[in-house]
């Protein structure tokens, strides 16, 4: 019994290796990581808008390696690690800043 057109069209593209906009949107658009200040034990949560490129409202650089935002509220600069999940925050103040190094768990991220 011979396929439909439309059918045939289907079968062939699988057959040639699927759909690639299949894939594409299977991808997450927002994301919500946990991330933890290993020296406190504190949590808190960022929220990731990949297709808006911001965190937290924030408009972020999102990239294959890193995303990387300022969040005015508190004058911070982050940059996530997508590849480890190292959190760095880097703050400024009049005695030349500081860093903390904090993890967020990548198990759900984009």
């Amino acid at each position: 019994m011979p396929l439909s057109r439309p059918a045939f069209v289907i079968a062939s593209v699988l057959a040639a290796g699927g759909a690639p906009w299949l894939a594409r949107a299977a991808a997450p658009t927002e994301s919500a990581l946990t991330c933890t200040n290993p020296a406190s034990g504190t949590t808190w949560q960022i929220r990731i808008d990949y297709q808006g490129k911001t965190v937290d409202a924030n408009a972020a650089d999102i990239s294959d390696a890193t995303i990387s935002w300022h969040d005015p509220k508190d004058g911070g600069n982050y940059t996530l690690d997508r590849q480890s999940g190292k959190l760095t925050f880097v703050a400024p103040s009049s005695t030349g800043g500081y860093m903390v190094f904090d993890r967020c768990n990548l198990e759900h991220s984009g």
